[in-house]
């Protein structure tokens, strides 16, 4: 899998120094911000917060016609200025996502995605917090200083191999924990049963990005006859065939789509920074209207 059109292939993210990582997750942001704005990062817009006297000078457009009807008089409207809104990257560590047909796992790229978009956040002066959705914990009090950022991601960059999902157990536990509206970009493969409801309850009071993440063997692409499997994490054992689909994300795109929550499919054996930043950037545009 390559990063980009010029970069070598990406490497598992544990194989790599702390200083070659964040060498890596730098030069990623660099890519994932091209052609984004910072629209991702900052709230809805501009929130109305009184009417007061025409003064001269003061732009036409921002004429309040309700208000000055009433009084007879010219009242201009006044907004609160644009404030940065805090960014949860709810990363998926658990054991399904380090069972991969390809060289870079689901929890690989999750890493690196995780790690890059953390940093896009804080060079837009957004703080960010890492929760984990597996069973190790992170710091998770946003924070605008990037030694927190990778403080946060290094416990995560090894492999489970007997780690339970714990997706929709953390996105409950941490709606009552966040005062005002955040952005929570979630980073899993979403084999917890509940995680698709528990986003829905998310997108009511946040923006919620999803960031399905999903290897060929799950698109039903193995090429074979009959296969018996054991699910990784709650060891059940199956019977399928090597053209079936573990799940289908075109229904969870509408599901999510109809709470509210923007999704996206990323595959481990394809470039993940062209699919990811045409879609943040689309984000960016939906917001200023453009789309």
């Amino acid at each position: 899998m390559f990063a980009g059109a010029h970069h070598d292939p990406l490497r598992p993210p544990d194989e790599l120094s702390h200083a070659d990582f964040e060498f890596v997750v730098r030069r990623l942001a660099d890519d994932l911000a091209f052609g984004t704005d910072a629209s991702l990062f900052v709230g809805s817009g501009l929130e109305y917060a009184q009417s007061r006297p025409y003064e001269p000078g003061d732009p036409v457009r921002q004429l309040d016609w309700r208000i000055s009807a009433k009084a007879g008089r010219a009242y201009v409207k006044q907004y609160e200025t644009l404030k940065r809104i805090a960014m949860y990257l709810i990363v998926d560590t658990s054991s399904s996502m380090a069972v991969s047909s390809t060289r870079l796992t689901k929890h690989d790229m999750a890493i690196w995605i995780a790690a890059a978009v953390g940093l896009v956040g804080l060079r837009r002066l957004s703080p960010v917090g890492v929760v984990g959705a597996g069973e190790r914990e992170t710091r998770l009090v946003p924070s605008l200083a990037r030694g927190d950022l990778w403080r946060a991601i290094e416990p995560l960059r090894r492999h489970a191999v007997a780690e339970v999902t714990t997706l929709a157990e953390r996105l409950r536990s941490l709606e009552p924990r966040v005062g005002r509206s955040s952005l929570m970009v979630v980073i899993s493969d979403l084999h917890d049963p509940d995680a698709v409801a528990a986003l829905r309850h998310a997108a009511q009071r946040h923006d919620v990005i999803v960031l399905h993440l999903e290897d060929p063997a799950e698109a039903g692409r193995l090429r074979a006859g009959f296969v018996r499997a054991i699910e990784a994490e709650t060891g059940a054992t199956f019977l399928a065939t090597g053209r079936t689909r573990w799940r289908e994300h075109e229904q969870t795109s509408r599901e999510l789509a109809r709470a509210g929550a923007s999704y996206l499919n990323l595959r481990t054996d394809h470039p993940f920074v062209p699919m990811l930043r045409h879609f943040l950037a689309s984000r960016g545009a939906m917001r200023r209207g453009q789309a």
